[in-house]
Formats: structure tokens, C-alpha cells, sequence
């Protein structure tokens, strides 16, 4: 044996050496573990929380996070405990429900405040029968005190002061029966949740409206309560 060999013991099979797989840095998944992407967290487990309500189950921030397939202390960073998770929740609701209002008032005539009032309350009753799990959000406290986000007051304050406006706009061109804007304004808000109530609670089959039927009818009563207080 050389003396630049070393020995080896007998038997021993040479070693060698395989390349080695790359390892995910710390603090990341591999994309089987998280198949979205690492920026939509926090829109993931949004989602998550609105699936739970859909499904009428318990909503928790843990819940949330198994859905989204994430280690329960992941969502922690963007909500420290239920009632952020659900504010939320609540927020992206209303933000929605506010594009719909939006978008139907584009619609109306202008120069026509009736004609944007029904399109107001048109839109409110349409959006909620085609989201009632995010109407259940924004319009009960069962999942959160609602007064503790200043977003959802704030927006909700604009949207009474909108439909304040349209009332005024109706008074002050001649077009209302009644001069008692408040009362007008607490019906209307009464017609088109309460309706919209009544279909979240599946009272319509029982009064004889299929649920084909539904928006028709809520068209229906609309132009009914329009008509109602407007003068003729």
C-alpha cells in the first residue's frame, strides 16, 4: 500500500457522493402544502371564513387557517383573533355590496331620483338573495360587534346619507305624497330587509313564490312602495 493510501477497513465500499436537493428556505412551503399564492393569505383565509358562514358552521381563526390549509398560527400576522378575521370578512362584504349598488345607480336616469331609489333598493334586495352568507355578515351582529369597525360604520353611514339625498332630491322636485322623509326613508330600509329577510329564512315557499319567482317579485314590491309615495 502506498503511504499516500489510507487504510480502510476491511469490506468497506467506497463512498460516494449524490448530489443534494435543494431545501425550501426557512419559513416557506413547498407549493403542494400551499397551492396558492404566498401574497393571498390573507384573501384566503377570508374566503375560508365566508365558506364557514355559508356552511352555517363555527368560525374561528383556527377553522379558517385548517381550510386554508396553512399551520394554525400562520393567519396570526394578519388577524390576531376572531373578531378581526370577521371584520374583515365584513369589509370585503360591504365593499361588494357597494359595487352593486354603484353599478346599478349607473344605470338609472340621472335627472330621476324615484328612478335611482328603486334601482338602490333593486340592487340591495338582488345582492343579498345572491349573498346571503355575506348578508348575514353585514346585516346581524351574530358574528361580530359591528360598531367595531370604522370602516363598515363609516360605509354604512354613506349609504343612508345616499339615499337621504335621493329622498331630498324626490321632495324638492314635487315628486313625494308625504313631506316626512325620515318616515319614507325607515320604510323603505324596512321593505327591502325585511323581503330580503324573507327569502334568507325561506318564507316564500309557503306564501306561493317559487324561487325562480323571487327577484320578479321583489321588482314587484319595489314599484309598489314607489308608487306608494310618489305623487300621481
Amino acid at each position: 500500500m502506498s503511504a499516500r493510501q489510507t487504510s480502510k477497513p476491511h469490506g468497506s465500499k467506497p463512498q460516494v457522493s449524490k448530489p443534494q436537493a435543494s431545501k425550501p428556505r426557512a419559513g416557506r412551503q413547498t407549493s403542494e402544502a400551499r397551492p396558492y399564492h404566498h401574497g393571498d393569505l390573507r384573501r384566503v383565509l377570508i374566503d375560508a371564513a365566508l365558506q364557514l358562514a355559508a356552511e352555517g358552521a363555527e368560525i374561528s381563526v383556527r377553522e379558517a387557517a385548517r381550510r386554508a390549509a396553512v399551520s394554525p398560527g400562520a393567519p396570526f400576522r394578519h388577524f390576531p383573533n376572531r373578531d378581526a378575521l370577521m371584520a374583515a370578512v365584513a369589509e370585503e362584504a360591504q365593499r361588494r355590496f357597494r359595487a352593486e349598488i354603484e353599478a346599478s345607480l349607473a344605470e338609472a336616469r340621472p335627472a330621476d331620483p324615484l328612478a335611482r331609489f328603486r334601482a338602490f333598493g333593486i340592487a340591495y334586495v338582488r345582492w343579498a338573495m345572491r349573498n346571503p352568507a355575506h348578508f348575514e355578515i353585514i346585516s346581524t351582529g351574530r358574528y361580530f360587534a359591528h360598531g367595531s369597525s370604522p370602516e363598515l360604520t363609516r360605509d354604512n353611514a354613506e349609504l343612508v346619507a345616499l339615499t337621504e339625498r335621493m329622498l331630498a332630491e324626490a321632495a324638492a322636485q314635487g315628486l313625494l305624497r308625504s313631506a316626512d322623509l325620515k318616515g319614507i326613508l325607515i320604510a323603505g330600509r324596512a321593505l327591502i330587509y325585511g323581503f330580503a329577510r324573507m327569502n334568507l329564512d325561506g318564507h316564500f315557499p309557503r306564501w306561493g313564490v317559487e324561487a325562480g319567482e323571487v327577484e320578479r317579485m321583489a321588482e314587484a314590491v319595489i314599484d309598489l312602495f314607489i308608487a306608494g309615495i310618489a305623487k300621481p
